[in-house]
């Protein structure tokens, strides 16, 4: 039997009608603007956000970190939530590539306008890092998948161009944000300058992730891209993927979250279980491990001897993320395997 693997959505493979999408996709040079599978996508992304323009990244962090060039100079400061992706899992990348100070505020994956006011360094004192963006993750990642609720975005947005700060949003979730809230994507996404969009996490395609917003920052985005080494040429194929995942894969992102609700009302069950199963809102659960319960590791280890693959964040802490490769059976399956263990 093959494994139950939940270590994140970005594992799933494509089926037999996506893999015909991508062998019939028509494709060009995308390094010259000739790849008609992107541009396509690329124009989709970008209406369907409500953006002028969007552009094709390989992945979500690279988008990122050029986000981070076209917002800020070097040395300046951004105001993110605790634990954001961009702090914890880029290698550096924002320091290295952007060469930024972070500045993490809030809990639980959001934030309040008055915590970020308190957060701002201003730019007339030589002895701080100057704030010029605040950048929010919605879902947030490490926090269990957390929305940060749309009325606090647009004021904190509005906050924040008060003070003359740019707007970013990390959104490689965002499409599970809208399945859970019902808002569009476009209205997620109006408040902010420039926008992320992930489309092989929730949506299951093999890679890529686009940026959107107004044509002034996305013209010189290339360039930045190309510095990164993000110049693809038949890109097409990876985003006839992208696109047949747009198509097909929108409507059952809701099966996903009843999978992590159901995870996470299994295993707050067990007293080796640390977790609030009404605090998940999307397809991540993140639980503790109690006084009685084993070492992250250790769990980590034994499920994977089980059939179950899962991720720990820290010793005492484990991340499981549902997707369209992992069955709510499946997820079943899972949530017995690990409350064996836990009680063994």
């Amino acid at each position: 039997m093959s494994p139950i693997d939940l270590r994140s959505d970005t594992v799933t493979r494509p089926g037999a009608a996506m893999r015909a999408a991508i062998a019939a996709a028509p494709v060009g040079d995308d390094q010259y603007g000739d790849d008609p599978s992107v541009n396509r996508l690329q124009a989709r992304i970008a209406e369907c956000l409500g953006k002028p323009a969007a552009l094709w990244f390989a992945t979500g962090t690279q988008a990122n970190q050029v986000a981070l060039r076209l917002l800020t100079r070097p040395g300046d400061d951004v105001i993110v939530a605790r634990e954001a992706h961009s702090v914890w899992h880029e290698a550096g990348g924002s320091a290295a590539n952007g060469g930024v100070h972070f500045t993490e505020i809030g809990e639980r994956g959001v934030f309040s306008v008055e915590q970020m006011r308190g957060a701002i360094k201003p730019r007339n004192l030589d002895i701080f890092a100057p704030t010029s963006l605040v950048q929010i993750e919605n879902t947030h990642n490490r926090m269990g998948g957390v929305i940060f609720p749309q009325s606090q975005v647009v004021d904190i947005c509005a906050a924040a161009r008060a003070h003359g700060l740019a707007c970013y949003l990390d959104g490689a979730r965002l499409w599970n944000v809208s399945a859970a809230t019902g808002l569009p994507v476009a209205e997620l996404a109006a408040p902010f300058d420039l926008v992320m969009v992930s489309m092989s996490k929730g949506l299951g395609a093999p890679a890529g992730s686009l940026l959107a917003g107004p044509r002034e920052l996305i013209g010189p985005a290339v360039r930045h891209r190309r510095m990164l080494g993000g110049a693809m040429r038949q890109a097409g194929l990876l985003a006839a993927g992208a696109e047949y995942a747009l198509d097909h894969h929108l409507a059952r992102l809701v099966d996903d979250h009843a999978s992590a609700r159901m995870l996470g009302e299994r295993l707050a069950a067990s007293c080796k279980v640390v977790l609030d199963a009404s605090s998940i809102q999307t397809n991540i659960v993140v639980f503790g491990l109690s006084a009685g319960a084993p070492p992250a590791g250790d769990l980590v280890m034994r499920a994977r001897e089980r059939g179950v693959l899962i991720n720990a964040l820290n010793p005492r802490t484990i991340r499981l993320v549902t997707h369209l490769d992992a069955p709510y059976e499946a997820c079943e399956r899972a949530a017995t395997l690990l409350l064996e263990i836990l009680e063994d």
